[in-house]
């Protein structure tokens, strides 16, 4: 019996190594399928669909803005990404701002503003959105309109950082989404004016 009893025994310790070895081959090879399918920036921005997941507040459609703008100036973007990135950002746009913008002639200068931001060596260091609780709501001509501060570092080529305010005006649409209806230098914006 003593044959017998180490038999049973060492079969049931080589099939418990076999299942241990089986379960930590497959968790390795899940760990690296998920390492594999981690996004760039650039994919993440263009993953999002907006007709599904429209930005809900003003905060979180000029945050989405700006990702896109720092895989514009940050990024290594084929011409096709930057296209379709320039794209997505539109999908923010407001009607008026869509209107005074044509598409061939946005792409052309984005296209030329991001060639000069790179030429320059130039890059977006960090972006802070201005919390909810800042946002500047009022109404005029019957439409909701929203301003919100956004600060931008931009590293230069010499390793020194500069920062630039911008100030985002957005409006409401008959939808109840938040475009981006404009922005300004925030140097040039009185804060007291609607």
């Amino acid at each position: 019996m003593k044959k017998s009893t180490v038999r049973v025994t060492i079969v049931l310790i080589l099939l418990i190594v076999g299942l241990v070895g089986f379960y930590a081959f497959l968790t390795g090879r899940a760990r690296t399928q998920a390492q594999e399918a981690v996004m760039t920036p650039v994919q993440e921005a263009l993953s999002r669909d907006l007709t599904k997941n429209y930005p809900a507040t003003v905060k979180e459609v000029v945050k989405y803005y700006t990702e896109i703008e720092k895989c514009f100036y940050n990024e290594d973007c084929t011409e096709e990404e930057l296209e379709q990135l320039g794209m997505k950002a539109r999908e923010l746009y407001d009607d008026d701002l869509l209107a005074i913008n044509d598409v061939d002639i946005y792409l052309l200068q984005l296209k030329a503003d991001v060639k000069k931001f790179k030429d320059a060596k130039r890059r977006i260091g960090n972006i802070s959105v201005a919390a909810s609780t800042n946002v500047d709501f009022f109404s005029r001509d019957g439409f909701d309109f929203a301003r919100i501060y956004c600060g931008y570092t931009v590293k230069e080529s010499t390793g020194q950082s500069v920062s630039e305010g911008r100030v985002y005006l957005l409006r409401r649409d008959e939808e109840r989404h938040w475009k981006i209806y404009g922005w300004e230098s925030a140097d040039k914006v009185n804060p007291g004016e609607n």
